[in-house]
């Protein structure tokens, strides 16, 4: 049987929520599924070692609808492309009418999706779940899991030196906008704990914007050698590292979410985001800024952020 999912949201940590539904699908069915997901959730480079997924298509749809699937032309490319593969049945997770139609040209005869027409206000998990329990009939409420070959961690462990530390953590210092950014004074002032309890070393990851190699630099240029960037080197390069750190304290970033799933425990500092996106997975600790209940859009909570707070977690984490 050929199955396919689709999920046309942007990033990493989007993907990576949307795991557990996918693998309660496979099994459902007893067959990997395939995937159309944009190329911005960087699917190919986690999701390889995974038995429950087949073939990871790449959605081309871009802004100011640039892409090869965008426009007519793209519907029609599109459309030819899933019929050339023959799918029996999809799940789109999502209430777009251009996605219904497009499958419906592509000739597959079993189509599951959100209610047409109804994306304001969709709960990125429940919206999911319902769609699944009333379809499928299926129960979806475990944690997101990504795997890694054994021989990739020996290796890492071996070349970051993993062994002569007492603990590895890992910092998550980047983030996909600026409010989401903890400044650097309070990853400086949580390595100034971490150093005074334990021997250890830190892995910087972070992306390439310019807000974010500041943040990085201001960190290295007090603690260079209790650092170590992961910058250059790509996702699937970087899973290893993150999987033979004892803890990450992450920003509510795609390193957050891959920790998580890598049953990493994960401190994440929620500074402008609704709180499902730092607590849907059970290895996910939020941190919200002093003096907030609650964190959503518009918080702007980054320079409320206890470095102290961040601490007590570590050390009720890892004693």
């Amino acid at each position: 049987m050929k199955i396919l999912a689709i999920q046309n949201r942007m990033g990493i940590g989007d993907m990576v929520i949307f795991l557990p539904f996918i693998q309660e699908i496979s099994r459902k069915f007893g067959c990997p599924i395939s995937l159309l997901v944009k190329e911005s959730s960087k699917a190919d480079q986690y999701l390889k070692n995974s038995d429950y997924i087949d073939e990871i298509i790449s959605l081309k749809r871009e802004d100011k609808n640039r892409g090869d699937h965008d426009g007519i032309k793209g519907f029609v490319k599109l459309s030819n492309e899933l019929k050339s593969r023959k799918f029996e049945k999809v799940i789109i997770f999502n209430s777009s009418l251009r996605y219904n139609l497009i499958c419906k040209f592509a000739n597959i005869k079993e189509i599951y999706q959100y209610p047409l027409f109804e994306k304001k206000g969709q709960h990125v998990i429940n919206t999911a779940k319902k769609l699944l329990k009333d379809k499928l009939n299926l129960e979806v409420n475990s944690n997101p899991v990504i795997n890694i070959e054994t021989e990739k961690l020996i290796r890492a462990k071996s070349n970051f030196n993993f062994e002569k530390k007492e603990k590895n953590f890992l910092l998550g210092i980047g983030g996909s906008g600026p409010s989401k950014r903890v400044p650097a004074e309070k990853f400086l002032e949580l390595i100034k704990y971490c150093k005074e309890k334990y021997d250890c070393q830190f892995f910087l990851a972070t992306g390439k914007k310019d807000e974010e190699q500041e943040i990085k630099k201001d960190i290295l240029k007090i603690y260079k050698d209790d650092c170590i960037s992961l910058d250059d080197l790509i996702i699937s390069d970087i899973l290893p590292v993150i999987k033979n750190c004892d803890l990450s304290v992450c920003n509510d970033s795609s390193f957050s979410h891959l920790s998580s799933s890598l049953n990493i425990p994960t401190i994440v500092l929620m500074c402008d985001t609704p709180l499902l996106y730092g607590n849907y997975n059970s290895n996910m600790f939020p941190i919200l800024p002093d003096g907030v209940d609650n964190v959503t859009h518009g918080t702007n909570g980054k320079n409320k952020i206890n470095p102290k707070k961040i601490f007590d977690k570590i050390i009720s984490l890892i004693n």
